[in-house]
């Protein structure tokens, strides 16, 4: 596989004399990678395999009986995981944050049974559920204490975080990083910053702790 933001790049690689397949995605300890290095494919994936699992525990989910406190328990312990899983790694953009919060509450939606043709509001489902959008708020928190443990071990990892590699930019408007997500989730201006505050632990955890986060 090459990736790279141009398209249609070849890459002949031979092992005793015989020609590798080319890719253009593959799925690696459960992750989809795809040659263009974005996180879109995978999220898409993650959030249809939640769903899917959603509807066989639907007769526990929807259940009314039971109540939408322990019900919400289960949806946090069998379901968001599925959607979660490798999140620490994602390039969240705004299009993917609004699939992700879309899907927050399709979750609220079906344990309350509301058809699509109700017209009531995000607003009025959440306080049902009792509950607010928190999905966004903790997948930000996997991720910053996964830069908080990379960053302090100084490995590759930190190299491609960080993005402090050999050569020159490429022309145009630069993609997203995980870090101009996690500066703007904290409240940070600069990227300095985080990278800064990050080699001390404790004060890593508060600046976690203390974030303004994102949704309501």
């Amino acid at each position: 596989m090459v990736i790279s933001r141009r398209s249609n790049l070849n890459a002949d690689l031979f092992v005793d004399g015989t020609k590798l397949k080319q890719r253009d995605s593959f799925r690696y300890l459960g992750t989809i990678i795809t040659q263009d290095g974005k996180s879109h494919t995978e999220i898409k994936a993650r959030i249809a395999q939640a769903k899917t699992n959603f509807q066989k525990m639907k007769p526990l989910l929807t259940n009314n009986k039971i109540t939408i406190t322990t019900r919400k328990r289960a949806l946090q312990c069998y379901i968001e995981p599925i959607l979660m899983y490798g999140c620490e790694a994602w390039t969240i953009t705004k299009e993917i944050q609004k699939k992700i919060e879309a899907a927050e509450m399709w979750f609220f939606r079906r344990m309350l049974r509301v058809p699509w043709t109700a017209r009531k509001t995000n607003e009025e489902v959440l306080k049902e559920t009792e509950s607010t959008r928190s999905l966004m708020n903790r997948i930000r928190r996997r991720q910053a204490k996964f830069v908080g443990h990379i960053m302090r071990r100084e490995g590759l990892e930190n190299l491609v975080t960080t993005g402090r590699m050999e050569g020159k930019k490429s022309r145009g408007r630069q993609r997203e990083k995980m870090l101009d997500g996690m500066t703007s989730w904290m409240g940070t201006k600069r990227v300095t910053d985080i990278l800064s505050e990050s080699w001390d632990r404790e004060s890593w955890k508060d600046m976690i702790a203390n974030a303004k986060g994102q949704g309501t």
